[in-house]
């Protein structure tokens, strides 16, 4: 069966995938999400009964996490939509689930079985599975974002932090882009008008991966990242990922505790940013819910290009 699950979008709709994380610890990238696909004229269609993606069972129970991947595919699949997530993790996950579905037959049927006997549903494997991120790069070739850019963000200088959860497995998103120098993420903040800034280890773990096992080891890894991208002066790091922003900004505080070091560098999620870029207000981006506060970097967008 032909793997539907990255293929340019080609419609206005898109089911909405939140997960676990983006609605406990990350609103403000939901917010800013829906803003800017508003803006956009990009919908989203929200399914209430939608459960986690299986990622955290993944390594311990592969079938059990397939099952709960499949679930929630098999609920879009009733919309007959896109399904569009913002967590990278769940984007990865639910990707990962949908190609192995739709290549095994053995696998879908038994799926399927334990699906109709459990829940009564079933999953045929038409479901074409995209980041958010994503869709908004096809935007900007279609040139409807640089159509709407309102705001001057020219003098901010960002840093894009990828994760690894966005480019990889290489199987998968490898034909997207190189995971190994994906350009994506850079595109996207070159296209509000800010400069994307180069650092050393810039495709390097956030370190959240490791946090419940060993939290010096994940906050050493986080600190090294934020050292590197001070190095280059950048006013923001920009991401795409929620649990890269627990340890990013939600650990910063810590991190400088830990290290005697102060950083204090914004962490803005990339609708954020690109909102700003179109003219939408920063409280209607959910920017007093960083926590890292933008003040100085709001500074230098105030002004309206012609």
């Amino acid at each position: 069966m032909k793997n539907r699950t990255e293929d340019s979008p080609q419609n206005a709709e898109y089911t909405l995938f939140l997960g676990c994380t983006v609605p406990v610890r990350a609103l403000n990238y939901e917010i800013s999400a829906r803003k800017v696909a508003e803006k956009l004229g990009l919908r989203f269609s929200d399914v209430p009964d939608f459960s986690c993606c299986g990622y955290p069972i993944k390594s311990v129970h592969r079938y059990g996490y397939l099952l709960m991947a499949a679930r929630n595919l098999a609920l879009a699949e009733k919309k007959g939509l896109p399904l569009c997530t913002l967590c990278s993790a769940c984007c990865g996950s639910l990707t990962e689930a949908n190609h192995e579905i739709q290549e095994d037959k053995t696998l879908r049927q038994r799926i399927n079985k334990d699906l109709f006997k459990c829940l009564g549903m079933s999953y045929e494997g038409r479901v074409q599975v995209t980041h958010f991120t994503r869709i908004l790069r096809e935007e900007i070739v279609k040139k409807r974002i640089a159509e709407q850019i309102q705001t001057d963000l020219s003098s901010l200088h960002v840093a894009p932090h990828y994760g690894c959860h966005y480019t990889k497995p290489t199987s998968i998103y490898g034909k997207i882009e190189d995971p190994e120098n994906p350009k994506s993420l850079d595109e996207l903040i070159e296209a509000t008008g800010a400069h994307s800034v180069h650092y050393e280890d810039k495709l390097q773990c956030c370190g959240g991966g490791v946090l419940a096992i060993d939290e010096q080891v994940a906050l050493a890894m986080s600190q090294r990242k934020l050292e590197h991208i001070r190095a280059q002066g950048a006013d923001a790091m920009v991401l795409v990922c929620p649990f890269c922003n627990v340890m990013y900004e939600g650990n910063q505080r810590k991190i400088e505790k830990v290290f005697q070091k102060e950083y204090k560098l914004p962490i803005l999620y990339y609708p954020q940013l690109l909102g700003l870029a179109l003219g939408i207000e920063p409280d209607e981006l959910g920017m007093k819910m960083n926590r890292v506060k933008a003040t100085e970097m709001l500074k230098k967008v105030n002004r309206r290009s012609n």
